[in-house]
């Protein structure tokens, strides 16, 4: 919060937020650079290497910071990706509203255009989008089922890191893997040919029809700002100008469709630098595939990747290279248990599934018992402790009864059971997720219940396996514990192992990873991805200085429905103000791909990033029409501007891609947040009286 100068006499909270978003500059891009948070009163330390956590370490109890952690959360809740854009962006467009304020520019115009004009830029963007279909029709269902089996026969290998670990480095140049094994390297082989064209459509009347066909599958919310006395709209907004008007100027340029038919592409163009956490994903997501074909039926539906049966599993300590996925889940238990792992892993076992604690104590919720009162039996002198060892006799009977060695808990598990079961080779596990307890109970048609009492033969499942994860004699994580993997046939959850040798960076691994998984989810999900190198926010930045430059015509009025009733003031005023505002909004994506080219370290310094991109910018305007330039330069691979520094062998370039939603829903979030924060200073902190800002009275350091 030190960065900059506050001026108290002007709009506090924009100020505040661009000040926060400071802090999270060195996250954006592929080239991310973790930063120490130092807490002054017990001098402790955290690494954070991600916005998430930033915000999480930092003091976000003013008002604008919790609105800020706030947008953030709920973007990276939704969708995993995105939040370091959205910080970045909603710095930048709080600075280019300072900077409209400074101008004179009346607060309702601000918020008109500005609106407006990022529902032109998604728009524009579906041009960009790259489909995503027929990832998996390459693949033959039937070497997948006898990969499968490799696995999952009757004894499970030893060290299953070595069958499905995925390397930390991978050569581009490899082939897709052969479904048979699970390593990723086994079998090298030609380059996949990124980014195959399909079809070539000229501009005009195919061109604009094919875009509009794209733009039907995008829906885009107007502003939630919809309560302030500044703020009004109607719901008759048609945009910024008339659809399609720049895309006819266009005239006889050439557009090319492409599409993403291989899952190595699509991983590749999404692991946006960080490789090994994307192969753990492809791996991932072949075995979900792999598990598909084995169900019946499967041909009926096309297979969707399912991220809810994907979990991980955290070891510091071990090398990166033990990293891998399993099928089944992996989980910790006592080294003191493994001569009883020894004893089950040769046979199935039953399985009973508790939804709540297993303790003698527990009762669901409403049925707790009342504190400090004591049940005693007439004629019978009871110990202190002969409450819990009853009940701990009784469960060892009812386990006994149904034949029951393994029992999974989703809450906590009395310690005195646990070890009594231990020697009856009967393995209970506690604080088990939700969700696995509900995978484990559809594959093995087990039934949760809440209390031991309520179990019964109809209650129980089979056909559970339980093996060593490695060596039973390693110490995993050095707390005399060691990692077990629980499955079944036909199970469809799958564990990613992570492992690192610095416990520091573990959170961070786990969060790269989850990015990684959600950007292939939504991928598939959609169906369509954006041509990725900060190409859309290129195109964004080109498409307002052109519509900066376009006058105001009358049918433009009309669209601007949230000024229809104001003032003839404002309305005459529009047509000044307006190439003002939107050259202001440019401003923040302006920034946003100057951050970018710098924190790759292709450029020395922001200013000569800055005028690498004012060239292209001004070269796409010159051309007419930014999409084809964009696409053009795209393809040279050496143009310096979406493939930094990479040789021109098309053969070893790989494509890269964002997706579709989360960009664009992260940009939305940011500007609703500085619109919300200007509408929060001009009514409560500012006051009605100071809408209009005298730009020449103003006293103090706007900018640092």
């Amino acid at each position: 919060m030190a960065c900059r100068i506050i001026n108290k006499r002007r709009h506090v909270g924009l100020q505040q937020l661009s000040s926060f978003a400071e802090t999270g500059r060195a996250f954006l891009g592929p080239v991310k650079s973790s930063k120490f948070i130092t807490d002054e009163g017990c001098h402790k330390s955290v690494l954070v290497s991600s916005t998430v956590r930033l915000l999480e370490s930092l003091d976000t109890t003013s008002a604008v910071g919790q609105l800020l952690n706030e947008a953030v959360q709920a973007q990276n809740d939704t969708y995993r990706t995105g939040a370091t854009t959205l910080l970045f962006l909603a710095g930048a467009w709080s600075r280019a509203v300072e900077e409209c304020l400074h101008l004179g520019v009346p607060i309702p115009i601000i918020v008109s255009v500005m609106s407006e004009g990022l529902n032109s830029c998604s728009e524009e963007v579906v041009s960009l989008q790259v489909p995503v279909h027929n990832i998996f029709d390459h693949m033959d269902s039937t070497e997948a089922v006898s990969g499968l089996e490799t696995v999952s026969g009757s004894s499970l290998p030893q060290d299953l890191s070595e069958a499905i670990s995925v390397p930390e480095k991978q050569d581009l140049k490899d082939d897709v893997p052969q479904l048979a094994t699970y390593s990723l390297s086994e079998k090298p082989g030609k380059s996949p040919k990124f980014f195959k064209p399909q079809a070539t459509v000229e501009a005009g009347k195919n061109t604009s029809q094919t875009l509009k066909n794209l733009h039907t599958d995008t829906c885009f919310r107007k502003s939630v700002l919809i309560h302030s006395r500044h703020f009004k709209r109607t719901d008759n907004n048609q945009g910024i100008c008339t659809p399609n008007r720049f895309l006819e100027q266009c005239g006889a340029a050439t557009f090319q469709t492409y599409g993403c038919r291989d899952l190595v592409e699509l991983a590749v163009g999404l692991s946006h630098g960080d490789g090994s956490s994307m192969q753990l994903v492809e791996a991932a997501v072949r075995l979900q595939y792999q598990n598909a074909c084995m169900q019946p039926g499967s041909r009926a539906a096309p297979f969707m990747f399912d991220i809810s049966r994907l979990f991980t599993f955290c070891l510091p300590g071990l090398p990166e290279t033990f990293s891998c996925v399993c099928p089944g889940y992996i989980t910790l238990v006592s080294i003191s248990s493994a001569a009883m792992i020894q004893e089950l892993q040769n046979r199935p076992i039953r399985v009973v599934l508790i939804e709540g604690d297993l303790t003698e104590s527990y009762r669901h919720l409403g049925f707790n018992k009342s504190t400090h009162i004591k049940t005693v039996l007439d004629g019978v002198k009871l110990q202190e402790d002969s409450s819990e060892e009853l009940w701990a006799n009784h469960v060892l009977q009812l386990l006994i009864k149904f034949s029951v060695n393994l029992i999974l808990v989703e809450g906590n598990v009395s310690e005195h059971l646990i070890e009594k079961c231990r020697h009856r080779n009967q393995l209970i596990i506690g604080s088990v997720n939700g969700r696995v307890m509900q995978t484990f109970a559809e594959a093995t048609g087990a039934v949760q219940v809440a209390y031991i009492t309520q179990v019964n033969e109809d209650c129980v499942g089979s056909g559970v396996s339980v093996t060593f994860w490695r060596n039973p004699l390693d110490d995993l994580d050095r707390s005399n514990r060691m990692a077990i993997l629980l499955k079944t046939e036909g199970i469809s959850m799958i564990t990613a192992v992570l492992t690192s040798p610095v416990r520091a960076q573990m959170q961070t691994k786990e969060d790269r990873f989850w990015t990684c998984a959600y950007r292939v989810h939504h991928a598939l999900k959609e169906e369509k991805v954006f041509l990725g190198g900060s190409a859309v926010e290129f195109l964004c930045l080109s498409h307002l200085h052109i519509l900066a430059e376009q006058p105001l015509q009358k049918g433009d009025h009309a669209c601007l429905g949230r000024l229809h009733d104001t003032s003839s003031w404002l309305a005459s005023s529009l047509a000044s103000y307006r190439p003002t505002v939107l050259k202001c909004l440019a401003d923040g994506w302006h920034r946003y791909l100057s951050a970018l080219l710098c924190n790759t370290a292709t450029y020395s310094s922001e200013l000569e990033a800055s005028t690498f991109v004012q060239h292209h910018v001004q070269n796409a305007v010159d051309s007419g029409c930014p999409s084809a330039y964009i696409l053009k330069e795209y393809n040279k691979l050496n143009s310096g501007i979406f493939n930094l520094g990479i040789s021109n062998k098309p053969e070893q370039i790989p494509r890269v891609y964002d997706v579709v939603t989360p960009k664009i829903e992260a940009w939305r979030r940011a500007l609703d947040l500085v619109l919300l924060v200007l509408q929060t200073d001009t009514e409560i902190i500012t006051g009605l009286g100071h809408t209009q800002i005298n730009s020449q009275k103003l006293e103090g350091c706007l900018f640092l």
